[in-house]
């Protein structure tokens, strides 16, 4: 079982920055079995750029839950499965910081369909999202919101999936830690 997972926030340091939406998608390996969404209110400003680039104000997240009021629900949906993302570093990163300032240790197995995609479809100039999708022809819907963002991950795990002879993604042939 797998949660493929996106977010958006409020710049690239986790360290820095606050989460300002989430998005879970439930799979099983072949089909999406669920989907969470929610803005969330990062306790600080975003910033011009991010807003422009995101469409998410200051406005849109005043009312949102802040992280620690949907961090039992995020718990529950990645309990026991593969925490999947484009560029999973970044996004896990991100999700572990806020649960360290809660005093919880957030850890899952994860897999990065960026370093998966390399492997399994090598040769293309671009590894970014948007990029990928474009030339694997998967439709975007709400280009850098959540999840927009994390259906199209989802399509392209199913296509790296079905194109994985290895087995490994399904099988649990799988250590503990990055899958990849």
């Amino acid at each position: 079982m797998y949660s493929i997972i996106d977010i958006e926030t409020t710049g690239g340091s986790p360290a820095r920055d606050k989460i300002t939406e989430i998005a879970i998608i439930g799979h099983d390996g072949t089909r999406v079995t669920g989907k969470f969404s929610t803005l969330v209110n990062p306790e600080r400003d975003i910033p011009a750029f991010i807003t422009r680039m995101t469409g998410i104000s200051n406005e849109m997240v005043a009312d949102a839950p802040k992280f620690y009021e949907i961090a039992r629900k995020i718990v529950e949906l990645t309990d026991n499965r593969i925490f999947v993302a484009h560029n999973a570093s970044f996004d896990f990163g991100f999700i572990r910081e806020e649960f360290r300032q809660l005093g919880y240790n957030f850890n899952r197995e994860k897999l990065c369909t960026v370093r998966l995609s390399r492997r399994i479809i090598p040769g293309h100039r671009s590894y970014s999202l948007g990029k990928l999708c474009n030339a694997l022809g998967i439709m975007i819907n709400d280009r850098h919101r959540a999840m927009g963002d994390a259906l199209a991950t989802a399509t392209l795990f199913e296509i790296l999936n079905s194109q994985d002879h290895t087995g490994k993604l399904i099988s649990g042939n799988r250590g503990h830690g990055s899958v990849i």
